[in-house]
């Protein structure tokens, strides 16, 4: 009999896991029907948003309002590709910089691109649990089957449990 790692978000209605990959430690990815704001304070949250940190339209808006920390953001001086990173509390905020201005699009590069430097520092700062909406396939429009797996391609290889809400 095999064993599935589960995440156990704090309030779910629906949950649906993806299956791990043969080379997997103890990841996994875990699909909630529930308010991403709703998980653990402790767990890490993500999301996309452009270098110029503008977080005018979507999620960006109620992370920008919940967070604040803009000229935070900006004193980083983060790029396309990179991941900007918040400390509240006991909850490190991950902001994926996918693209140069907010009324561009990304590409599937600079997404898996900042996915792998936001997988570096969950590395390096022992983060195990990573709560996020359907990155990059809101207002962004990218295709939900293409970022999963890519998401999968980076993280398979670590023990973070990643829990996506959809409302």
């Amino acid at each position: 009999m095999s064993s599935i790692n589960l995440c156990v978000p704090f309030i779910l209605r629906r949950v649906y896991i993806h299956p791990l990959p043969p080379a997997s430690k103890g990841w996994s990815l875990c699909h909630v029907t529930g308010d991403l704001f709703s998980s653990p304070a402790d767990e890490a949250l993500a999301h996309c948003i452009s270098e110029d940190c503008r977080m005018g339209a979507g999620i960006a808006t109620i992370f920008k309002k919940k967070f604040a920390g803009v000229a935070e953001l900006k004193a980083q001086q983060k790029t396309p590709g990179d991941c900007a990173v918040l400390r509240r509390g006991e909850r490190w905020v991950y902001y994926l910089i996918t693209k140069k201005k907010a009324s561009q699009k990304p590409t599937y590069d600079s997404l898996r691109q900042s996915l792998e430097a936001m997988k570096r520092h969950c590395l390096e700062n022992s983060v195990t649990r990573l709560s996020m909406p359907r990155i990059g396939c809101g207002l962004d429009r990218l295709k939900w089957e293409n970022v999963s797996l890519m998401i999968e391609d980076v993280f398979g290889d670590t023990d973070i449990c990643i829990t996506v809400y959809t409302l």
